[in-house]
């Protein structure tokens, strides 16, 4: 899973479903979607890092808390259309597969794993590094 001599890197994406939705995700097709209004520093940082093809959870937070989906990074960090503060980038994502099985948060911190899981220490981060290993083990979980 190489892009030139670059290792994929994973991620996961926070969203409240009242504000965007994983179906409202999936209709965006390839042209995918700016991941905007992000205000916290580490999370767009983070965004910095991020590569086109790169993968992602879409997680719904609130009261579902669970992993509903595999995007893709298509578009690196760049000016968030949201502000005129130039503080702040996004990323745009696509929308790839559906968890088959939705893995939810208390299934994630069940499971031994994923124990140093940045979901299971910093829970209120909106976006996320994800270790290839525990993308493994979600992906399994949710029936990928």
């Amino acid at each position: 899973m190489e892009e030139g001599d670059r290792l994929m890197r994973y991620w996961l994406f926070k969203s409240e479903p009242s504000t965007w939705s994983w179906d409202q995700q999936v209709a965006k097709g390839d042209a995918g979607e700016e991941w905007d209004g992000v205000r916290n520093y580490q999370a767009r940082n983070f965004m910095r890092e991020m590569k086109v093809g790169d993968r992602g959870f879409f997680y719904h937070s609130q009261k579902e808390k669970a992993v509903v989906g595999i995007v893709e990074v298509c578009a690196t960090a760049h000016p968030d259309s949201t502000t005129d503060d130039e503080r702040w980038e996004c990323v745009e994502i696509k929308a790839v597969e559906a968890v088959p099985n939705p893995v939810t948060l208390d299934q994630i911190k069940a499971d031994e794993r994923l124990e140093e899981m940045v979901l299971v220490k910093n829970s209120r981060l909106s976006v996320q590094p994800v270790t290839e290993a525990e993308f493994k083990v979600v992906c399994g979980l949710g029936g990928l």
